[in-house]
């Protein structure tokens, strides 16, 4: 069984800081990619920040700058550090894995069970 727990979401005021970490734990082979996504009540999913293999990151624009993607192989954990937080930043948080389960070659994607980041004005 693969479980993504997710940790470090929380209240903070407009202009402060996060971070948020995933750990992925379970028979996992490798990691092709890991990332952040966000959910507003009614709105649709949206990635906030993804890392691939090949460590090439990708950033929504409205973060560019101001959140930066890590990802620590050696314990499958990724990390989203969250700076100048705006209101507008608020959302439910989802980390994402594609993950090698297998020696053969076996992909699955997980999803976290979601944590809450409010930025307050």
């Amino acid at each position: 069984q693969v479980q993504l727990v997710e940790s470090g979401g929380g209240l903070v005021q407009a202009g402060g800081s996060l971070r948020l970490s995933c750990a992925a734990s379970g028979n996992i082979f490798s990691i092709n990619a890991m990332g952040w996504y966000r959910q507003a009540p009614g709105k649709q999913l949206e990635l906030v920040a993804g890392n691939t293999s090949s460590s090439r990151r990708n950033y929504a624009e409205s973060v560019k700058g101001r959140f930066t993607l890590s990802r620590d192989n050696a314990v499958n954990t990724v990390y989203l550090q969250m700076n100048s937080l705006k209101p507008e930043d608020t959302d439910v948080y989802y980390c994402n894995a594609h993950l090698v389960l297998t020696m053969g070659g076996v992909q699955a994607s997980y999803w976290g069970q979601g944590t809450q980041v409010t930025v307050s004005a």
